[in-house]
């Protein structure tokens, strides 16, 4: 199996794993009013039901609220890959 490929520079891959498609939809929402993004896409999130929600968000067009919070904050410089991520 391939690794996935790295989204272009400026761009995040974000995942959302809910219990309900509603909950999946309502954190799309909230990054949607903070970044522009691309087109989202639902899958089944596995036997036991649930919805992963993919997106990609361009940071490099963000709203002012977090603008902010983004030059406010800082990368430790750590790779934080989850043991469960792909």
């Amino acid at each position: 199996m391939q690794p996935p490929e790295s989204p272009s520079a400026g761009r995040a891959e974000v995942r959302i794993v809910s219990a309900s498609p509603e909950a999946a939809r309502q954190v799309a929402e909230v990054l949607r009013r903070c970044f522009a993004s691309a087109e989202q896409r639902s899958y089944p999130a596995g036997a036991g039901g649930g919805t992963r929600l993919h997106l990609t968000v361009d940071t490099t067009h963000t709203a002012e609220p977090a603008r902010s919070w983004l030059v406010a904050s800082q990368s430790s410089g750590q790779d934080r890959t989850q043991t469960d991520e792909v």
